[in-house]
């Protein structure tokens, strides 16, 4: 028989293998392309179609490869992602010292990439930020810069990140070289067993060295990878049909590779039914990794029956990966949508044209809350990432482009704002020493009142200006209010001695000597009269006083002008005092010409009246009632003449 005759009886192969050896001149490191011809871990009788429903398998024979080249892939899968999108600048640096110093650089190179794009986003706000305070407060955009020392400490962390990893590089560059010579060097050992003369024992012994040298040495190139092991396990075979002379030590190799199998399908299984659907993942590919590169053979009869039975296994695992990969690809779905919709809102409130400094306040913190909402809204689909970013970023920079034209013309307005305010302060300032209280009070509540109307000014500006001004004013008024309280001594007491004067008209006894108690009435009002002004709030003691004059005249019995008249003249004496400019006198003739006036015309329609009594009798009662009243009349307008004539003798 044949040796490929007794290959094929020893592993039941029915095609032909790849022989060719790997050419030992291509080390890249950078090489993406791996063959992906071999089975999955099988034995080389095992060999899988690359057909769609072998995707599960083809990606961890893809995984493998790349561990093949890179002993820190597994080590990735080990390192758990923190919620970077939720943490501060601070935590972002701190978080990147941290996986720096306690892990291994070629493992953490996805959480370096997230937490610096996650940075730089937030990093990139914050600048916005304060360019925009900074024109807001009046700097040129041109003039504006901004660093901060978080930044400054990231970016040394993220320097010493860069230069790990190029040296580790440059380092695992010479190794892969390295180990695929050796791994070259192990094939060649291998080719020679068969023709060695010594032993069976020595032999087989030599062979387990060989493999045990084979599965220490180190990772290779990934696009070597699988021509390296199909061309070692290509001769680990044909060394399997030499051992057909010694069946014995095949048949306990494969009976412990056997062995060995079966644990490695039962823990696949156990994996099938494990909730954490990426560790049972990962775990599989270690599974599948040990089945192709630490075991060899089984008997044939066993062959088909196991690799299905493991096949089975990792198609369930499979599945459930893709089962949760789409549901993941629900939630960023979902994400996607909260940030169109973020994004949305953000447009809606850039199109208000408000020019109101109140709202565009309203509007800043409606928009400081969305971009919050968008950075907390989680991941979105990594095919769209990019997009949404840019898109995210347009529209806050279209706000924030908006807002500052807005606050630059309202700068304008401010400094405008200003110089008016400096001519109020000038002013105030050069009153606030004056004595003369009725033409400078007045002044000065007017610019006060000025001031109100005027708007904000720069904000830098606005204390030291309010505080001037405040000042001018308040010492001016602490004046007027110092006169004042010394004025308002004498109108207590001037309010306590008319009490007296009309406690003592309360309880006035008349002697039924007319002209006696008229001069006792008129000296009474005389002395009300001289006392003086009252308090504003006490002025209600005047009407007690008209009113205590009213009963003593009842009492008195004079005519009724005579008594209005003398009161009258208590009025005036009042009404002459307010230091308003005689706008007290002016009021008081403009309303008595009124009710002049207003008694005229009664009494011309009375008289008018009488024209339709000119056949009546003058004893006619209607006749008689409309004469009472024309005389009533008269006697009124006499009294509103004299009260007319008496305020002219002060003019």
């Amino acid at each position: 028989m044949s040796e490929l005759d007794n290959l094929q009886n020893a592993d039941g192969k029915k095609e032909n293998i790849e022989t060719s050896e790997p050419k030992t001149d291509d080390t890249s490191i950078n090489t993406p392309e791996e063959n992906s011809d071999t089975p999955d871990g099988a034995d080389s009788s095992e060999k899988l179609s690359t057909t769609t429903e072998d995707d599960g398998l083809n990606e961890i024979e893809k995984s493998n490869a790349e561990d093949a080249e890179d002993e820190g892939n597994k080590e990735r899968h080990t390192i758990a992602f923190g919620e970077y999108d939720k943490m501060s600048l601070e935590a972002l640096t701190i978080e990147l010292e941290k996986l720096l110093k306690n892990e291994k650089v070629q493992a953490i190179k996805s959480h370096i990439d997230t937490i610096k794009n996650e940075f730089n986003t937030k990093f990139n706000a914050l600048v916005d930020e304060k360019k925009a305070d900074f024109i807001n407060d009046g700097g040129n955009e041109i003039d504006f810069y901004y660093s901060s020392p978080v930044q400054k400490r990231f970016k040394t962390a993220y320097r010493d990140y860069r230069n790990k990893l190029n040296d580790h590089y440059k380092n695992i560059e010479q190794n892969l070289k390295q180990n695929l010579k050796d791994k070259l060097e192990i094939i060649e050992e291998l080719k020679g067993l068969i023709n060695v003369e010594e032993n069976i024992n020595s032999t087989y012994k030599h062979f387990k060295e060989l493999q045990e040298r084979w599965r220490n040495t180190g990772p290779i190139p990934r696009d070597r990878y699988n021509n390296a092991w199909n061309s070692y396990h290509h001769h680990v075979e044909i060394f399997y049909d030499f051992l057909h002379l010694n069946r014995d030590l095949r048949d306990l190799d494969f009976k412990h590779n056997l062995e060995k199998k079966t644990k490695i399908i039962e823990r696949a299984e156990e994996l099938a039914k494990d909730d954490d659907t990426m560790r049972a993942f990962r775990e599989l590919q270690e599974l599948h990794k040990m089945w192709k590169e630490e075991l060899g053979p089984v008997g044939k009869e066993h062959r088909e029956t196991i690799w299905e039975r493991f096949k089975v296994a990792t198609k369930v695992i499979n599945e459930k990966k893709q089962l949760y990969f789409k549901e993941i690809d629900k939630v960023y779905e979902k994400n996607l949508e909260k940030k169109h919709e973020i994004i949305a809102a953000i447009e809606a409130v850039a199109a208000d044209t408000s020019k109101s400094h109140s709202t565009w306040q309203k509007k800043i913190k409606e928009v400081e809350a969305l971009r919050e909402k968008f950075f907390n809204a989680g991941k979105v689909p990594i095919k769209v990432n990019e997009a949404t970013w840019a898109k995210f970023k347009d529209v806050v920079r279209s706000f924030n482009r908006k807002k500052n034209a807005f606050y630059k013309d309202l700068k304008k307005e401010q400094y405008q704002n200003l110089q008016k305010k400096i001519e109020l302060v000038k002013i105030a300032e050069d009153n606030k020493d004056s004595d003369d209280f009725e033409v400078t009070t007045p002044l000065m509540k007017k610019i006060q009142s000025d001031w109100k109307k005027i708007g904000h000014v720069p904000r830098k500006d606005s204390d030291k200006i309010w505080k001037q001004f405040k000042a001018a004013c308040n010492t001016y008024f602490d004046k007027v209010h110092s006169k004042r309280n010394e004025a308002n001594k004498e109108f207590i007491e001037a309010f306590n001695k008319k009490l007296k004067v009309l406690d003592e008209l309360k309880t006035l006894k008349l002697t039924n000597d007319k002209d006696k108690d008229l001069a006792t009435i008129k000296a009474h009002v005389n002395t009300w009269k001289n006392i003086g002004k009252v308090p504003n709030d006490k002025r209600f003691v005047e009407g007690k006083f008209n009113k205590a004059i009213d009963e003593v005249f009842s009492k008195l019995k004079i005519d009724r002008n005579e008594a209005e008249m003398i009161k009258f003249e208590t009025k005036l004496e009042t009404l002459n005092s307010n230091n308003d400019n005689n706008r007290s006198l002016d009021n008081e003739r403009s309303f008595i010409r009124k009710k002049i006036d207003e008694v005229k015309g009664q009494i011309n329609q009375l008289e008018n009246n009488l024209q339709f009594f000119t056949n009546v009798n003058d004893d006619n009662p209607l006749v008689k009632d409309v004469n009472a009243n024309i005389a009533k009349h008269k006697k009124e307008l006499e009294l509103w003449k004299s009260k007319l004539n008496e305020i002219k003798k002060l003019y």
